[in-house]
């Protein structure tokens, strides 16, 4: 039977916070799973959110962000602070999100399983004209807008994650929107 005292170690250990993000690092570092547990409890939401708005598909959705934690796990003696663990996160997931669409589209162009049949065009309600019109703007244009809009990430965030200057995103976020709702018009009318 545990005692007391043995279940106030084990709560200790379950509730390790890390002071700074350097502290959550060097204990990544280490291999410490605590740490890799506090990443993921932080940016797990966030990730699985952003992949489902590139992808599309929840199980889609969950195995980029599954493979995002592993790349973390195998890459983080690679990483070297430049921008915060979120930042870097969201780039591999990005990049984790393409490489999965364009192995989910070798499979459709091999006639292989495809994705969720489309639905009927007379059912077509906003949300499904805003997905079909957010399919096919431009990529960056998209993921500008879903990072900006849908996630909540401020333009010095995006630009960071995308790796391009803060006016980039910015004028992205603008063409989006202008292409968006020319888009929706021509749908809804």
């Amino acid at each position: 039977m545990v005692g007391a005292s043995q279940l106030a170690l084990i709560d200790r250990l379950h509730s390790v916070e890390y002071r700074t993000e350097a502290d959550l690092l060097a204990a990544c570092r280490r291999r410490d799973f605590r740490a890799f547990e506090q990443i993921y409890l932080a940016n797990g939401p966030r990730l699985k959110s952003m992949a489902y708005h590139i992808l599309g598909s929840r199980p889609d959705a969950e195995d980029a962000v599954q493979e995002t934690f592993l790349k973390l796990y195998r890459g983080i003696q690679g990483f070297h602070a430049q921008s915060s663990i979120a930042t870097w996160l969201c780039r591999i997931l990005i990049n984790t999100c393409y490489d999965l669409a364009r192995k989910r589209q070798r499979e459709v162009d091999r006639g292989g399983p495809t994705a969720e049949p489309a639905a009927p065009r007379n059912q077509i309600g906003l949300k499904m004209a805003l997905d079909d019109a957010l399919r096919r703007i431009h990529p960056n244009y998209r993921m500008v807008f879903l990072l900006f809009e849908v996630e909540g990430l401020r333009h010095s965030e995006i630009a960071a994650i995308l790796e391009v200057p803060e006016g980039t995103s910015k004028a992205w976020l603008f063409e989006a929107r202008k292409e968006l709702k020319q888009l929706l018009t021509e749908t809804l009318r």
